[in-house]
């Protein structure tokens, strides 16, 4: 499915996609957003809005050594004449389920032509277009803000994800410290599993940040531009810390837990130790009187039944006292 925008003086409007390649062909043709539901379809989009073969073979076909053959590595390209191509991970989180998970969305820019293309749960189409509505925070140049509308989005998108998580920590360590818990190990892995994917999926847009206030950097210019990436570069860090920092609070939190088995373990084996000593008194007594030798003493007594075992039940009693009171029992 295809579907495309045109940038008129009050915002954007969607248009037809049949007719843009003559809208871009006028004297003055409009800035255009053409979106695209698979990365297999983006080249072809590319050629359909007049975007020349070179720059769709440099920037969608030749992927070069780093990235041999494949169009969905994460990956951020100059073009020549001033263009870029964004791959990027998009992220999503189920709170039902504490899962991540990723797809991919990919951006062609070149001229007033933006080309993307998005797969995967992420479903980012409507917050990018909901970006480009909120024009105050989009860069001067009408051609960047299609682009702009997907790092936005991708960061807030990110920022969501790390919220939810955090909801999800916090639950943990209820469910963790709860004297009816049952074993967390489980969850507190899972949610550590999860926290890893979220993190891997940032590792490309923490990377490709630097590079594009560089690139503004090289202007020598203080611009809205630069001035809005660096505040999603600070959002985007800042989300990792946070990341960071729960999935460090998890590894507390477990090991926590795991000394918490540790201690009840030592006290289950003290009780059990306890019990073994009381019961092995009286079990002494009675294997060493039921070898039946003829010369043991007090045999033939007819008191030496009931004294054994005022024995046995005084020597339990004992040790089941000392055992009290130094808290084995």
């Amino acid at each position: 499915m295809e579907r495309a925008w045109v940038h008129q003086g009050d915002g954007w409007a969607e248009t037809d996609p049949d007719g843009l390649l003559a809208l871009l062909a006028a004297p003055e043709p409009p800035v255009a957003w053409v979106h695209v539901d698979s990365l297999d379809l983006l080249a072809d989009a590319a050629r359909q809005a007049g975007v020349p073969e070179s720059v769709v073979h440099r920037a969608v076909a030749d992927h070069g050594p780093a990235a041999p053959g494949d169009p969905r590595r994460p990956q951020l390209r100059r073009l020549p004449g001033g263009g870029r191509y964004l791959v990027s991970p998009t992220l999503a989180y189920d709170g039902s389920t504490r899962d991540v998970t990723t797809g991919v969305w990919a951006a062609l820019v070149v001229d007033e032509v933006t080309i993307t293309a998005e797969e995967g749960p992420g479903a980012l189409l409507a917050d990018v277009r909901d970006h480009l509505g909120e024009g105050d925070h989009l860069p001067q140049d009408r051609e960047s803000h299609v682009f702009a509308a997907v790092l936005m989005a991708l960061v807030r998108r990110a920022g969501d994800v790390e919220m939810g998580i955090g909801e999800a920590v916090a639950d943990v360590e209820q469910l963790v410290f709860s004297p009816q818990a049952q074993d967390p190990a489980e969850v507190v892995y899972d949610l550590k599993r999860e926290i890893g994917e979220a993190r891997r999926a940032l590792v490309p847009l923490l990377s490709a940040f630097p590079d594009l206030v560089a690139e503004q950097e090289d202007a020598q210019r203080e611009t809205r531009t630069m001035r809005w990436l660096r505040r999603l570069d600070t959002v985007l860090t800042k989300v990792d810390r946070h990341l960071d920092a729960h999935d460090a609070l998890l590894g507390d939190m477990l090991s926590v837990h795991l000394s918490r088995v540790s201690v009840r373990q030592n006290e289950d084996m003290r009780k059990i130790s306890a019990w073994a000593a009381i019961i092995a008194v009286p079990t002494l007594i009675a294997g060493v009187y039921g070898m039946n030798f003829d010369h043991m003493p007090e045999l033939h007594w007819l008191l030496g039944y009931p004294a054994s075992i005022v024995l046995m039940g005084a020597a339990a009693g004992l040790l089941f006292r000392l055992f009290k009171r130094s808290g084995w029992l």
